[in-house]
């Protein structure tokens, strides 16, 4: 059973296929067309589905997964609004299957995590996936749809270029740490999917994956911007986590008695 079919993804992909023009992506625009844009099949052979399923996805039944979502992105050649769109009504999952194990915070970590309230924290796991995050930080982000994991945070999303005022340098420290992640666990599925979901949609993402590695530790930078409070510089301090091999707690600390640290202490009160 599929569930609650989701009819609002069902009519956008209807109408952006129809929108699209054959010619924008290669095709012949005969004269035995029988609807306007892409047919079913071509968006399907496109975005590397079987036909069947993407007719169900049209009809509103499944949920694809974020790197269907992306693959649909590309088929249907959205722009950055389109793709925004796409995401927020797709309400991608993972792909269910088994992977070995999830990834957990441990309690005590967790309550470390909610303790800390002079700066905004998080935990990343081994793939940068954020695991946990304290309310500072959780206003933070508040700006991001793609906030689950900080490569998508970095590259798919909308305000990455905004949030991240260093955004080069973020990007490419960002990149670093996934090669590192790839190269301990070369095999691993869920990181597999994540370079392919990245590769598929962000052209700064292959380019940058395609370079070569950079040695030593490189810096996300330090200047932020939130869309509530402006302008921020915070330090970035990364702390490995003993009990979880893999996992980090990073911590932003404003100075004391700075810009930054009064736009923090407005910040905090903005969570609810």
């Amino acid at each position: 059973m599929d569930g609650e079919r989701n009819t609002a993804l069902g009519e956008f992909l209807r109408t952006r296929r129809a929108l699209l023009r054959p010619e924008q992506v290669g095709l012949s625009d005969g004269d035995r067309r029988r609807v306007p844009g892409l047919s079913r099949d071509e968006v399907a052979r496109r975005a590397g589905l079987s036909p069947g399923y993407y007719a169900r996805l049209e009809r509103g039944h499944g949920r694809p997964t974020r790197r269907t979502v992306a693959s649909l992105n590309r088929a249907l050649c959205l722009d950055e609004t389109g793709a925004l769109e796409l995401h927020r009504l797709a309400r991608p999952t993972v792909d269910r299957r088994p992977r070995g194990h999830a990834e957990r915070v441990s309690p005590s970590v967790l309550a470390l995590l909610d303790d800390w309230t002079a700066a905004p924290a998080y935990i990343l796991g081994w793939s940068d996936d954020i695991l946990a995050r304290n309310a500072l930080a959780v206003a933070l982000h508040s700006g991001f749809v793609h906030d689950d994991n900080l490569l998508r945070m970095v590259f798919l999303d909308p305000a990455g270029r905004e949030f991240f005022r260093d955004w080069p340098a973020a990007a490419r420290a960002a990149v670093h740490d996934l090669r590192r992640a790839a190269r301990r666990a070369p095999d691993d599925r869920r990181l597999r999917e994540l370079i392919g979901e990245l590769s598929i949609t962000s052209p700064d993402f292959r380019r940058l994956w395609a370079e070569g590695e950079r040695r030593g530790v490189l810096p996300y930078g330090r200047h932020f911007c939130h869309p509530d409070v402006g302008e921020l510089e915070l330090r970035t301090e990364v702390l490995a986590i003993a009990s979880a091999p893999g996992q980090r707690l990073v911590a932003q600390p404003a100075e004391p008695r700075s810009p930054s640290a009064e736009a923090l202490t407005l910040l905090s009160t903005l969570v609810t």
